[in-house]
């Protein structure tokens, strides 16, 4: 069984439920005592997981709502440039002009 060391350690089972809406289609509620935080969270931001109804989290006897808060999390803004990175492509690309000015 591919059980996470820290859940095996504390002796408690932790899985998330999402359940996506097809419309017309149907439901369907994805369970899988191997996929962890993270994961929900990648799958979300990936487009992988759409059109979700709700996500549940359930650790040991108690079931938790966490749509909002892993939707937002799922949603979080990807981190500008740094100025560094920025100077670095300003000289890239000087250096890449001044190449193509000696052909």
């Amino acid at each position: 069984m591919g059980l996470d060391p820290q859940t095996a350690i504390r002796g408690r089972m932790q899985y998330f439920v999402v359940m996506i809406d097809y419309g017309r289609r149907g439901r369907e509620a994805i369970v899988d005592p191997e996929i962890t935080r993270r994961e929900v969270i990648s799958r979300i931001a990936s487009g992988e997981y759409k059109n979700i109804s709700f996500i549940h989290e359930i650790a040991d006897s108690a079931v938790d709502d966490v749509t909002a808060e892993i939707l937002a999390e799922a949603a979080l803004p990807e981190i500008a440039i740094s100025g560094a990175d920025l100077q670095a492509g300003r000289f890239d690309h000087a250096r890449d002009l001044r190449k193509t000015e000696a052909v």
